[in-house]
Order: structure tokens, then sequence, then C-alpha cells
């Protein structure tokens, strides 16, 4: 089975076992869309991080094929596979012994880029996600707040272009305002890139806000795919706690405005 034109990533009828016994993701039938934000939204221990690893082969699959590209994980150099996709996670995963500038090359590095082009994409990105240059780039990770980490963990996510960007709730330690303020500034960002985005959260608001599409995992199953006004709208009994946990929450904050 080939990957369908429109298709950055497609899970075929995948099976990942834990030990060869407990399924941790059942029978996977997804199709993710060139340059759409697709997220991953479930409880936690449902299998949205597996899932997510499976794309760039930090876990393999027992059963069916991965697609990247119209091509199986398998088919792929898993080193150049990697390097083709993007990796943000919580806490942001910075080597603090080195400094921003060095974090957010390490993969234009491995690549040979010569210098002056990191040098130049390295000034891009961290000026792309708030970070200026002159400021930033000679810190080490310890001398960040938790928003400036996550934002260099995302430069250095996208340094070497990737066409497809994985993100492991990647604002989920932060605190309120720095999770509002990333949201927001993710939301400007993934309009002026068009990547194709796979995004891991368990917050219902940040899968409506942020995503083009809700995959809904429930205890390693497909529940759906749903648009956001789609999910809202959804009879579905897996749909339904998310929701009605969203509108208490909403009228929560209405009540006390």
């Amino acid at each position: 089975m080939n990957a369908s034109p429109a298709a950055a990533i497609e899970f075929v009828n995948v099976t990942y076992r834990v030990n060869g016994n407990r399924a941790l993701i059942s029978d996977l039938n997804l199709s993710i869309r060139r340059a759409e934000t697709l997220m991953l939204l479930g409880r936690s221990g449902s299998g949205k991080t597996t899932t997510l690893k499976l794309i760039n082969r930090l876990l393999e699959q027992s059963e069916g094929r991965v697609l990247v590209d119209g091509h199986s994980t398998a088919e792929w150099d898993v080193i150049r596979l990697r390097r083709h996709i993007g990796y943000a996670i919580q806490e942001a995963g910075l080597f603090p012994h080195y400094t921003v500038k060095d974090n957010v090359a390490l993969v234009p590095r491995l690549e040979r880029w010569d210098v002056a082009r990191i040098d130049a994409r390295v000034r891009e990105v961290l000026q792309l996600v708030g970070l200026p240059f002159g400021e930033y780039a000679d810190r080490y990770p310890d001398q960040l707040s938790g928003g400036q980490r996550q934002r260099v963990g995302l430069a250095r996510a996208l340094a070497a272009d990737p066409e497809i960007l994985l993100m492991d709730e990647p604002f989920g330690a932060l605190d309120p305002i720095t999770r509002a303020e990333l949201q927001h500034e993710f939301m400007q960002l993934k309009k002026r890139l068009s990547k194709t985005i796979v995004f891991v959260t368990h917050d219902v608001a940040e899968a409506l806000m942020l995503g083009d599409r809700i995959a809904l995992i429930d205890s390693g199953k497909l529940k759906g795919v749903f648009a956001p006004a789609e999910f809202l709208r959804s009879p579905d009994e897996s749909v339904q706690p998310y929701v009605n946990a969203f509108r208490a929450t909403q009228q929560i904050l209405n009540s006390g405005a």
C-alpha cells in the first residue's frame, strides 16, 4: 500500500505490543495530511506518546505499517528518518552543557551544513521563536526560564527545516500564563511554516485551539478524527467526557467574568 498523495504520515493496521503481549496501540488506521496540525488527544496512558514515537521509530510497531512520505518507516534509514522529522518534547530536552546556539545547531551540524549556513539558520529560527540571537545565543539552558527553554527546544526541532514536526506535550510543564503565550505564538508560527505537525495533548482546550483536526485515542484505540467544531458537536460517548469537561470549565470562567 502506498500513501495517498495528500498524506504525510499513515498508520495502516498498526498494533504495538509490550513484550509481545499487552497491546498499547490496537489496529490503528490514521492518515495525517500534509501541512495540517493533527492533535493526538487522550487521557494519560491512552497511547498518544506511543503513537507519536512510532512515527520516528523510537518505537517499532508489532503489526502493520507506518508510512512517512509514502515509504514504510522500515524502509527508511533510521538516522535519516529522525533527521527528516523535528521532535519537540516537554521540558525541551536540551543539552545542559551546550549553549543555546549549539543546541539549536545540533542537527544542521550532523547534516554537515557549512558554518555560514548554520549560523544564518540559528539566527533565523531563534528570531522566529522570539529569542533574539544577540541576547540568547551564548546562554546555557540553566540561565533560561521554562518558557525560554521550550522556545529553544522548538527552534532546535525546526533548525534543519523538516517537513514534519512531532510535539509531545511541549507546553505541559509550563505555568498557565507562559503556556497561553506559547500557544498563541504557536498558532502564528504554524500559519507561517506550513509544516505537518503531530501534537500530543491531554488538554481539550489546547486541542480545540491549536488543531486543524483532533484524533481521539482511548485505551490504545482510535475513537475518531474530528475538526474542532465537529468534536464539540459529536454525540460519540468517547467524546462526551472531554466536551463536558471543556464546557464545565468555560462555564466556571464565564460565571466569574
